[in-house]
């Protein structure tokens, strides 16, 4: 596991956080990161199926946002900045049923009041299930 230490936190501590929140319920791990970008998984099981039995579209951007959101607070300094997302959007391109999606998280615009990421989440074989565009705003707390 690569434990760059970013903004004095590593994978470890990232996944950590997630204790007890919505990523913890829905199983996304951080992976990889480093300043820029960031890689997370998510199993498609039960917890993120929707009633026909294939991943739910509200799944893949909870995952989405997700790693685009610690990607913008792993670029600030959290103790004077808030991350808050601000928008999103998704095109879900193909279904999965189960197994595990990555996204990866890659900063296309890194300004003084905003962050934007792209984010593609791949199957298990590498292929786009969907694609994703987070606009956070980096707030003076």
């Amino acid at each position: 596991m690569n434990q760059n230490k970013l903004n004095n936190f590593t994978l470890d501590d990232l996944n950590h956080l997630n204790t007890n929140t919505m990523m913890d319920h829905l199983g996304i791990q951080f992976t990889e990161a480093s300043p820029g970008f960031i890689k997370a998984t998510m199993p498609v099981d039960h917890r993120t199926h929707q009633p026909m039995g294939l991943l739910h579209g509200g799944a893949s951007v909870a995952l989405a946002e997700s790693a685009g959101s610690v990607g913008s607070a792993m670029l600030v300094d959290i103790s004077h900045y808030s991350v808050v997302g601000a928008q999103i959007t998704a095109n879900h391109l193909r279904s999965v049923k189960d197994g595990l999606v990555t996204a990866e998280a890659k900063i296309i615009h890194q300004g003084k009041n905003t962050h934007v990421w792209n984010i593609d989440i791949t199957d298990q074989k590498g292929k786009i299930i969907s694609t994703c565009r987070l606009t956070n705003f980096i707030l003076k707390k």
